[in-house]
């Protein structure tokens, strides 16, 4: 019922797929796709932060009627700067210095931490209704997004296909002809990481080698100058998927790390 992205440009889908795409315009993330009525869109845009980190810049929500403009700090409804709790027929928006919580009561949870991390939960009535960066929702995994038909997407073209086009706005595409490295000499360490005891309630949620594979990535993408985002972006995703997933990860963070 989760869709998320993260850290170094990581998205799970829905259908518990992950890939990354590092794209920097606006896009699609998730919407109800129906051809009549549409109940719900969530728009997203990233971009690079002053340490040189992806970050959300901000999200544009509209559910039925409503239009909901999030920056970190900042809720805009319908045009309006909000306070929050904010709450209007079927629509809650809380916000503090960590989160920003969006409950709409059509089936939707929507929670950013103002940074990277970027969590939608669904009701299952939309199953097979949906489309953008999180998937069909159709319960299984790559097929009719990067498997359509006989056509196969890699995960940088499939990105490029949620694009919302905007006029007058000037964003280059990733270029889909790049590999992603392979990075297999940071296995050990991510893999150390991600099964420490902390964990040990998460390993039969969620599926580990995943985040193994999104936490090497992290690790190749940082190797020049490594801070705490290389390593900890991941770390902490498992924890909340964990977490959503019924799961008590204990204290992972110390003093030295992340």
């Amino acid at each position: 019922y989760v869709c998320s992205t993260w850290g170094n440009n990581h998205f799970k889908t829905f259908d518990g797929d992950i890939y990354q795409f590092p794209g920097i315009c606006e896009y699609n993330f998730a919407s109800d796709c129906r051809d009549s009525y549409k109940e719900f869109s969530i728009h997203i845009q990233r971009g690079l932060n002053s340490n040189n980190h992806p970050e959300i810049q901000y999200i544009l929500i509209t559910i039925k009627d409503f239009t909901v403009y999030l920056r970190p700090k900042l809720a805009v409804v319908d045009g309006r700067i909000v306070k929050t709790p904010y709450y209007s027929s079927g629509l809650l928006i809380e916000s503090n210095d960590i989160y920003t919580k969006v409950y709409a009561k059509l089936g939707l949870t929507l929670i950013w931490n103002q940074e990277d991390a970027l969590m939608v939960e669904l009701d299952n009535k939309f199953n097979n209704h949906t489309c953008g960066l999180c998937g069909d929702y159709n319960g299984v995994p790559i097929y009719n997004e990067f498997i359509s038909g006989d056509a196969s997407y890699n995960s940088i073209t499939y990105g490029n296909l949620q694009k919302i086009s905007k006029p007058n706005t000037k964003c280059e595409d990733p270029d889909e002809t790049q590999a992603l490295p392979s990075c297999d000499e940071h296995r050990d360490e991510c893999e150390s990481l991600l099964t420490s005891s902390a964990f040990a309630d998460c390993r039969l949620r969620l599926n580990l080698e995943m985040y193994i594979q999104a936490c090497m990535q992290d690790k190749c993408a940082c190797s020049e100058n490594e801070d705490s985002f290389c390593l900890c972006s991941t770390i902490s995703e498992y924890s909340r998927q964990c977490s959503h997933a019924g799961g008590r990860p204990s204290e992972w963070r110390t003093r030295d790390f992340c």
